[in-house]
């Protein structure tokens, strides 16, 4: 993921039917390339799918140990994604991850953890260091254990 995409993110988040017609089309290259993502900006991330509240999320994820991290950037919007408040609400979801699915809990990162899975992301994605410098409010670190 590279700064032009951070730049179309931040477009894609205001208007809701782009990012529908976005996050569609991840959905639709995950599925068909056996959750691969082969073309536009995202191709080749690692990304998986969540489903919450009944909605359908790809969300680009870092392994750590067993669990799977995520983060709830929002493009470096100033307000959290709509799923966030979901999966705090309720929070065993299901997963696709390549061709596999599954059941996970999801719990939130805090202080000294929180930092240091944000740094892996940021690692990992470095366009996540653009999203954190964008906004004031502390992004979300969340991670998936599998149930």
């Amino acid at each position: 993921m590279s700064q032009e995409f951070a730049e179309q993110a931040a477009q894609i988040y205001r208007t809701p039917s782009a990012l529908q017609a976005f996050n569609d089309d991840i959905v639709e290259q995950f599925r068909t390339n056996q959750g691969q993502i082969v073309s536009g900006p995202l191709a080749g991330a690692a990304l998986l799918l969540m489903t919450v509240a009944g909605e359908l999320v790809p969300l680009a994820y870092v392994p750590d140990g067993a669990g799977l991290v995520i983060v709830a950037s929002k493009g470096g919007s100033p307000d959290n994604p709509g799923w966030y408040d979901a999966v705090l609400a309720e929070p065993q979801v299901d997963i696709e991850v390549g061709v596999e699915s599954f059941r996970a809990r999801v719990t939130e990162a805090t202080g000294a953890e929180r930092d240091r899975l944000y740094a892996a992301v940021v690692a990992a994605l470095p366009v996540f260091a653009e999203y954190a410098a964008k906004t004031t409010r502390v992004i979300p670190v969340l991670v998936l254990h599998r149930i």
